[in-house]
């Protein structure tokens, strides 16, 4: 493949909270990476942006309409077009991406982990399914824990593309809304415990894009239209170029956009262009 990539999704993100990950807007100013504002596709329903981001349509034409209707989309999806071409795929995420992309119904025995060199779609998955979240108990996953088993994937099975999806900051923000000291420390806690692991990912050849599915807004709530609820930012670390700054993007260029970078066939249900480019 022309390069190798990682996407990271932090989920439930709003584009005000973004300005609290020092170690991320410390890159920006340094010229390490670049960050544009980004446009959810509606509903900004969790399980409907993940088809989205993959897929690069809209719920309207992939069918998942929120968290209850989840299934193997049928839609041509990064996985897939990377596997065509030959590269290697992996995943830690929620085990809704393993539905989508692999096989549904989830089963955890089977499913949590596995190695599948052979498989079309995921080779490397890694998933958690959250059972038991609620208001009082989170049931999420250390996101220290997650970048390391990312990182062992990668160390292990020379992944061409792998992604990556923690629900901590979503969770925190259901529970306590975004104005407050609570989200302030998950935010600088998870910001500092990604730095060192961006930076063992570029040292080890990886273009690595970091961003969200969709924001919150003050109560804590998303699923409907308005920036609060919709916007979020994208980072990227690597050598494309790419759009002024104050260019808003829709989430459906960044599955074209990933196929680009990895040199793999863009298909024709991917209507919108790539927002990088290649530097000459």
């Amino acid at each position: 493949m022309d390069t190798k990539l990682l996407l990271i999704i932090l989920d439930g993100v709003p584009w005000a909270n973004w300005s609290l990950f020092g170690n991320l807007e410390g890159w920006v100013d340094a010229g390490d990476a670049r960050k544009w504002r980004m446009r959810s596709v509606l509903p900004s329903t969790s399980a409907s942006c993940y088809a989205s981001i993959h897929t690069g349509v809209a719920p309207a034409r992939h069918g998942v309409t929120g968290n209850d209707n989840v299934f193997r989309v049928a839609q041509p999806d990064i996985f897939g077009q990377v596997r065509q071409s030959g590269g290697t795929t992996g995943a830690v995420t929620h085990s809704y991406w393993s539905e989508f992309f692999n096989r549904s119904p989830f089963d955890p025995v089977r499913d949590l982990e596995y190695d599948e060199p052979n498989s079309q779609t995921i080779n490397h998955g890694r998933f958690h399914t959250m059972t038991g979240y609620g208001l009082d108990n989170q049931m999420t996953p250390s996101d220290a824990d997650l970048f390391a088993t990312l990182t062992m994937l990668t160390d292990r099975f020379d992944l061409d593309y792998g992604i990556l999806h923690t629900c901590t900051l979503d969770s925190m923000g259901h529970r306590f809304q975004h104005d407050c000291a609570e989200m302030d420390r998950a935010i600088f806690h998870l910001d500092e415990k990604l730095a060192p692991f961006i930076s063992r990912w570029r040292n080890s050849g990886y273009e690595v894009i970091v961003t969200a599915d969709h924001g919150q807004n003050s109560r804590g709530h998303h699923g409907g239209r308005g920036p609060d609820q919709q916007d979020f930012a994208v980072y990227y670390f690597g050598a494309a170029s790419g759009p002024a700054r104050n260019v808003v993007l829709d989430q459906r260029q960044l599955a074209p956009t990933i196929l680009s970078r990895l040199g793999a066939d863009i298909p024709n249900t991917m209507q919108l262009p790539p927002f990088l480019t290649v530097s000459e």
